[in-house]
């Protein structure tokens, strides 16, 4: 009798060291049963558990770089090295985008405008689109159309507030505008309160952690998209300049750092990119603070680019120039100013502000 006892204690102890060095054998049911509890809990949202191949699915219909320009190029193309294909690409497309955003400055401030909304809803758009690989994969209700309307009410109230700064008085002659004018901020509330309202809705049990996180994502890219373009139509009210100077300095550097990168590039900068250069970074840097000076030279003499906007239909070209682009005299402080005296040299220099704002 007892020794059948002692043989049940050690089979079980077998049994549970196996159990212990082989966590995932077992009953195939009680695995089954687990896994349908944590499914249907808020923590199996918490601890991720996604299909990895339906993800990296989903992640393939993402956008992605592409170095091919059409079934009639590609072929003169295709004898070129990998190497001087893209750079033959990336050189085509410049010409193409720069020409563009020539002709739009050219035709105003308005265009500029609609510019800047059209490349608002373009960026919106490709980071919802990472967030949409996780709505799909969890069958979440109404995060696209979510996001949408917190894209349109937010610039509602943030364009919104730009026109009634600048041409507030404008608008309040005509009665329909009038009532949106006089409640405006009132109306932007409104029209958050309904899609949070919407939101909390279209919550599902089991995702609530998933649905919240998309929320803070879609509010998080609002807040770096639409802030930015509202601050960046704030300069085009202004004057053209004050947004055509960052923008093209930004457009030079991106374009110079490639160039230099491409022909002196040997010491990569970074992990994150391997692609870029200390000469690349280097040479756009000091490229960029060169063409900043010299296109800020040309447009502030222009009337067009220097006068800030007084309507939205006329274009303003007889404005009293801001003191940031009239030529003053500043005074050089010591020790230079003494050898400058010593030379008989005025210790002064003249500049335009704008400069100084510029670097």
């Amino acid at each position: 009798m007892k020794t059948a006892e002692k043989e049940s204690l050690r089979q079980r102890k077998v049994e549970s060291t196996d159990a212990r060095s082989h966590p995932n054998s077992g009953d195939a049911s009680s695995v089954v049963q687990k896994t349908d509890v944590r499914a249907t809990s808020d923590e199996s949202d918490a601890d991720g558990l996604i299909d990895g191949e339906r993800i990296s699915q989903l992640t393939k219909n993402l956008p992605q770089g592409s170095d091919h320009l059409g079934a009639f190029i590609d072929p003169v193309l295709s004898p070129l090295p990998p190497r001087w294909r893209n750079w033959v690409v990336r050189g085509i497309f410049s010409i193409i985008m720069v020409s563009l955003f020539s002709v739009i400055i050219k035709m105003g401030a308005t265009w500029l405008m609609a510019l800047v909304f059209v490349i608002q809803f373009w960026c919106f758009h490709e980071i919802i689109t990472i967030g949409l690989a996780v709505y799909r994969l969890y069958s979440l209700p109404w995060f696209r159309a979510l996001s949408w309307y917190f894209l349109l009410s937010s610039n509602y109230f943030f364009f919104g507030e730009s026109l009634i700064d600048y041409w507030g008085i404008l608008l309040r002659k005509d009665q329909f505008l009038h009532f949106l004018v006089a409640h405006h901020r009132l109306i932007s509330f409104a029209l958050y309160c309904i899609g949070f309202v919407w939101f909390v809705l279209s919550l599902r049990k089991g995702y609530y952690l998933r649905q919240f996180s998309l929320f803070a994502w879609s509010h998080v890219t609002l807040l770096l998209i639409v802030s930015q373009s509202f601050l960046i139509i704030q300069n085009i009210f202004q004057g053209l300049i004050w947004f055509l100077v960052p923008v093209s300095m930004v457009i030079c550097c991106d374009v110079m750092s490639y160039v230099f990168g491409f022909f002196f590039g040997k010491t990569p900068l970074i992990k994150l990119s391997p692609k870029k250069t200390w000469e690349g970074f280097i040479g756009g840097g000091i490229s960029t603070v060169l063409f900043g000076l010299i296109l800020s030279y040309c447009l502030l003499h222009h009337p067009f680019f220097v006068c800030p906007l007084e309507d939205y239909t006329v274009e303003n070209y007889n404005c009293t120039v801001p003191p940031s682009f009239v030529l003053r005299e500043f005074n050089i402080g010591r020790p230079i100013s003494i050898i400058l005296r010593l030379m008989q040299r005025p210790p002064t220099f003249e500049v335009y502000p704008f400069y100084f704002i510029r670097l």
